[in-house]
């Protein structure tokens, strides 16, 4: 049996315009630090397969929706649900951080 896990998860924030690079920047922060957490806590050659996929969805609210699946092998002694958690966790206060930032400049 090979660990699995998966979570998708939606954050919405009201903000202040943001340009398309910035939309691209939060999309990049939220899985870099997915996958940073992730590999923080494994090997890399732990990690059977990694998909982070981040979309972003623009009207009232900014809507950030985060899909992890992290794929290790059965001897691997780790909690994958919680680890994507966590990972995902800290990608959304990472992406908080900096929504906060550019909210702070205008």
């Amino acid at each position: 049996m090979v660990g699995e896990g998966g979570k998708r998860r939606v954050m919405h924030i009201g903000l202040p315009k943001l340009s398309g690079d910035q939309l691209v920047e939060i999309g990049e922060i939220a899985q870099e630090t997915v996958v940073r957490e992730i590999f923080d806590a494994l090997r890399r050659s732990d990690v059977k397969d990694i998909e982070v996929t981040a979309r972003i969805n623009r009207g009232e609210t900014l809507d950030l929706e985060l899909e992890t699946y992290l794929e290790v092998p059965v001897f691997v002694k780790v909690d994958v649900d919680r680890l994507v958690e966590r990972a995902v966790e800290k990608a959304y206060e990472a992406v908080e951080k900096r929504l906060k930032e550019l909210a702070a400049r205008e």
